[in-house]
């Protein structure tokens, strides 16, 4: 980590650092309970979703892999299901970094960095999730066609803010996004959704 004098921007995530979603949570097998998704079924489920995110990332409609679930593996949704919907029920509050974040923007300029499905950000600022605070730019992948980790979207973002790479911190919880920002040459800190606290210091300390 290079000198804090060298950051002049700020990007946040949002799941699992702005905000507390699926991640490092067992709130992902917990909807597949409930949705009644045998256990002989899950593993392939997991994998199709995984082998689908990166396009709902990049504007692909999230019905479109319930869709893709009921043809491929005979998955029965309820009726007018909605997943989207149902992922940010299961999201909460991340209230403990508010303070942290406020703190940033007494020295930085800051914005969110965030991988997306199409309208999950506006769900997510509808059911009050969000801290009510000023960015100066928000970037959804879903919105550009780019995401998290390829190199294309930290360019992207970088030149949106017109500083020099090594001027961005980036808080991130995601590992793979994580080694894509250093591969853009930016600072980063990897932020622990089930250690809030820990990373909060950790950030504190980086932007004292």
């Amino acid at each position: 980590m290079k000198s804090n004098n060298s950051i002049k921007f700020v990007y946040f995530d949002i799941g699992g650092v702005v905000i507390r979603d699926f991640s490092k949570t067992n709130k992902w097998d917990e909807m597949l309970t409930d949705l009644g998704i045998d256990d002989s079924v899950r593993e392939k489920f997991d994998r199709l979703f995984d082998d689908f995110e990166p396009k709902l990332n990049e504007g692909e409609a999230v019905d479109s892999f319930v869709a893709l679930a009921k043809e491929k593996l005979s998955v029965k949704f309820p009726e007018e299901y909605s997943m989207l919907i149902d992922f940010v029920d299961r999201f909460e509050l991340n209230e403990s970094i508010y303070p942290v974040i406020k703190q940033a923007q007494q020295k930085y300029r800051t914005g969110l960095l965030t991988n997306m499905y199409p309208d999950l950000l506006d769900a997510i600022y509808k059911k009050g999730l969000m801290p009510d605070i000023d960015w100066e730019i928000t970037i959804d992948s879903s919105l550009i066609g780019m995401s998290k980790p390829n190199l294309e979207i930290y360019e992207y973002a970088q030149e949106k803010v017109g500083v020099k790479p090594g001027d961005i911190l980036f808080i991130e919880n995601s590992s793979k996004n994580i080694e894509g920002a250093k591969e853009a040459g930016w600072q980063t800190l990897q932020y622990d959704p089930s250690n809030a606290e820990g990373s909060n210091e950790k950030l504190r300390k980086i932007l004292d």
